[in-house]
């Protein structure tokens, strides 16, 4: 019961979320999602699955690098999301791309399907993120890679208190070990529990920019995973909270805005 209650609270929460997410995230998330790609390194006629793609972050440059040969989809448990993405490709007349709302855990593609499988931050989310690389693996070619990114250590991400700061006025269930896969090698581990070789981690650092208060609560409350949480606040509670969240991240102001810290890993394994 757990599990399905943090997948609805998901799917829920990134609907609330996405007309938000590419304005407070797209830019703080690229080094990440450009460094998973890089590692992952498609090919021109490549079969490529992008899983919890979000808005098509991945999914669109991920197209480009397969060409009109390859192909690419992109799955989410948002609904919202994978509208959202489904209208952009639509509206570029991208012909090599496809959306479906799918549960990480359980994807609806036959056995050894794809070349290459991708999921930049959102193995965080899942509630067994071992079943869902397991699903990767299984979808997956022999010889074929799989690649993620997570958010890393806790003490690394200056933005990290929104979690206590929002369970403290109501209970989120968001994503209870969110940090666990970005602690020492827990992300390689998983891979290589779900039957990945060859298995290898990067960890970057990066900075978050913001140039406004308004920005980082709006980042880090209205476009981010506790945004189904922060939409039963009151007008006071949002008051309270976005003040105590600019307290916390109070060291890394810088004139008017914020530079946050922030950590991602990256791992990449083959079948």
């Amino acid at each position: 019961m757990e599990a399905k209650l943090q997948k609805r609270i998901q799917r829920y929460g990134w609907d609330k979320a996405v007309d938000y997410y590419e304005r407070f995230w797209q830019k703080q998330l690229a080094p990440a999602q450009t460094r998973m790609l890089q590692m992952a390194n498609l090919r021109r006629g490549e079969a490529v699955v992008d899983i919890a793609c979000g808005t098509g972050l991945v999914t669109f440059p991920a197209a480009q690098q397969v060409g009109k040969n390859g192909v690419v989809h992109g799955t989410d448990i948002s609904e919202g999301m994978i509208e959202s993405a489904g209208q952009i490709a639509d509206k570029q007349g991208i012909s090599n791309i496809a959306f479906a709302r799918m549960d990480a855990e359980d994807l609806l593609f036959p056995d050894e399907t794809f070349d290459a499988a991708l999921c930049a931050l959102g193995l965080m989310y899942v509630p067994d993120p071992v079943k869902a690389l397991c699903e990767m693996y299984r979808v997956l070619k022999p010889g074929g890679r799989a690649a993620a990114a997570v958010w890393g250590q806790r003490n690394r991400c200056g933005w990290a208190d929104i979690f206590p700061i929002v369970d403290a006025r109501v209970q989120s269930e968001v994503c209870p070990l969110f940090f666990q896969l970005g602690t020492a090698n827990s992300l390689q581990q998983a891979f290589e529990a779900a039957g990945f070789v060859h298995v290898i981690s990067e960890r970057i650092n990066t900075i978050l920019h913001y140039a406004t208060p308004e920005d980082a609560c709006g980042a880090a409350f209205a476009g981010g995973p506790v945004a189904l949480a922060y939409s039963r606040f009151d007008d006071i509670t949002r008051r309270e909270a976005h003040a105590e969240y600019l307290a916390s991240i109070a060291p890394f102001k810088n004139g008017r805005g914020y530079e946050i810290p922030g950590e991602f890993v990256i791992t990449v394994g083959y079948k």
